[in-house]
């Protein structure tokens, strides 16, 4: 019964609803930073779409061969034993979690008070207290109701949506009406730097977090040989379009020094596009980083109680509230380790330092896959992802690597 409950519509509304959060509102100033210009700016976010849906079609093929609830932890367990599934739940839990949940806040924070400091960036005392105190109602919230928690997400998921269809519409409106001068010479200052590169990736990626979510809950899909890939090649190309559209309705009105100079570059768009309503951009993006902090909080307390269950953690973790059926104390465990995180009120750092994490296990992952292609051929695999090489003469090296990629469906 609980299969019908998710059909293919349900898990391309989970992955937009998970992936569109706080990264995009947060992420374009770091991603130009490092990038250097406006081309390779949006080239980057165009490429991060395409390397998460890479990853997550491999997730696709795991979550059909192995239909077990944890996604990476099992898909770990499954290929290398206990020891690398039990040291991605301890650093989940841990370090990508809470380090989520305080960037996330951070920016809501910063965009809650950019309206009341025009011109310039709020003080950092204001970004950490409000952080905080978003910490604590979202944690108080999680632990009184899961019903009052789910409303929540629901309402906020919705705000989300809105606000980037709003931004998306007005960039379609300005590139029509002809404001494309900041769009010209697009690759002048663009960085040559290999490291700089990678961390436009690091801040790109952020934002596209959340294309593994519908693998957590593959055994409640409907016809998840079927869904699970068919979500994943519609829901985060979807994602990736909006994204490039978005950082191109940007431009439209802010040139690179600009949108660099932004406190909030959401905020600066609104000010300039829709004065004098334009009051509507912080407030709906204040909404949908609130809904993304309420999601994370929600999903790392049942990933601590599960950990607390297996052992993997002191076992208080796996209590739950007999008042209200919530894991209270891995909210709670949840909510004091970001607001540790929110001390140096740096998001940049905190984003290099969650997606260092973050992609070691990705990549554990991705590798899980090939290993097992070998080691466990006996395994049936539904949704298969085809890999075929073709060396090729080139001048300036030996051969290069042309990757062709297809779905088989059993």
């Amino acid at each position: 019964l609980q299969q019908d409950l998710v059909g293919l519509l349900s898990g391309i509304c989970l992955i937009v609803g998970t992936m569109i959060g706080s990264g995009i509102f947060i992420s374009p100033k770091s991603v130009l930073l490092y990038s250097g210009a406006v081309g390779p700016c949006l080239l980057i976010w165009a490429a991060c779409g395409v390397l998460s849906t890479l990853g997550a079609l491999c997730y696709a093929e795991l979550g059909t061969m192995i239909t077990k609830s944890g996604a990476e932890y099992s898909y770990l367990k499954e290929c290398f034993g206990p020891l690398p599934a039990y040291l991605f739940s301890w650093t989940t839990v841990m370090v990508l979690k809470p380090s989520a949940f305080a960037i996330i806040t951070l920016s809501f924070a910063e965009y809650a008070s950019a309206p009341f400091y025009p011109g310039c960036s709020p003080p950092l005392i204001v970004t950490k207290c409000l952080s905080a105190t978003a910490i604590f109602l979202i944690v108080s919230v999680n632990c009184l109701s899961v019903k009052l928690a789910s409303y929540v997400q629901n309402i906020f998921t919705a705000a989300k949506l809105f606000i980037i269809l709003i931004i998306v519409v007005s960039g379609i409106v300005l590139l029509a009406q002809g404001h494309t001068e900041n769009l010209s010479n697009a690759f002048d200052g663009s960085s040559s730097s290999f490291g700089s590169i990678g961390l436009a990736f690091y801040n790109g990626l952020w934002a596209y977090d959340g294309w593994n979510q519908l693998n957590f809950i593959t055994e409640e899909l409907k016809d998840p040989y079927r869904n699970l890939p068919l979500a994943i090649l519609i829901g985060i190309p979807l994602v990736s379009v909006c994204y490039v559209m978005v950082n191109l309705a940007y431009f439209t009105v802010m040139t690179t020094t600009e949108l660099l100079l932004s406190p909030a570059v959401a905020v600066t768009f609104g000010d300039r596009v829709f004065y004098p309503l334009s009051w509507i951009v912080p407030l709906f993006v204040v909404l949908s980083t609130f809904g993304s902090a309420n999601g994370s909080c929600f999903t790392a307390g049942r990933l601590a109680y599960v950990s607390g269950r297996e052992g993997h953690m002191v076992k208080i973790l796996s209590y739950i509230s007999l008042r209200h059926y919530t894991p209270s104390p891995a909210l709670i465990l949840n909510g004091l380790l970001a607001i540790c995180y929110i001390i140096p009120a740096d998001i940049n750092r905190l984003i290099n330092y969650f997606s260092i994490a973050q992609w070691v296990f990705y990549g554990l992952t991705a590798l899980a896959l090939i290993v097992m292609r070998f080691t466990r051929k006996d395994l049936h695999r539904p949704v298969k992802v085809k890999r075929h090489f073709k060396p090729v003469d080139c001048n300036s090296c030996l051969f290069n690597m042309v990757l062709h990629i297809n779905i088989v469906f059993s």
